[in-house]
């Protein structure tokens, strides 16, 4: 199975982030041939800025990112959204990549499952 994930909202401040990638989290554990690609679009680019500080004890999206990537996922970032927000592409954690409207549409096409937050 192929699911395309869909962040709109800041990785902190809501738990849509948090949710939607403990979801991608569990699909993988449930079946490691899944096929994950988050796209964080909007204020959710932040969330795969590299090297993020949180409180002991307070999920970090940047590791649960990483999380799915180990699992085989791939991270894309919306390339425009990065820009209006000063989001330099030296700054994004590793393994993740600069995405745009064509890629997001490629991988909307092609997942069976859209899942947007």
């Amino acid at each position: 199975m192929t699911v395309l994930f869909i962040l709109n909202d800041p990785p902190y401040g809501t738990e849509r982030a948090y949710n939607a990638l403990r979801l991608a989290a569990s699909l993988l554990k449930a079946d490691p041939a899944t096929r994950i690609t988050v796209f964080l679009m909007g204020d959710a680019v932040i969330g795969a800025k590299r090297g993020q500080k949180t409180p002991e004890g307070f999920y970090s999206i940047e590791r649960m990112l990483n999380r799915v990537r180990a699992g085989g996922g791939e991270i894309l970032l919306c390339g425009t959204c990065m820009d209006a927000r000063g989001f330099a592409d030296g700054e994004v954690m590793d393994g993740a990549a600069r995405g745009t409207m064509d890629g997001l549409a490629a991988a909307t096409a092609t997942a069976d499952k859209v899942l947007v937050f």
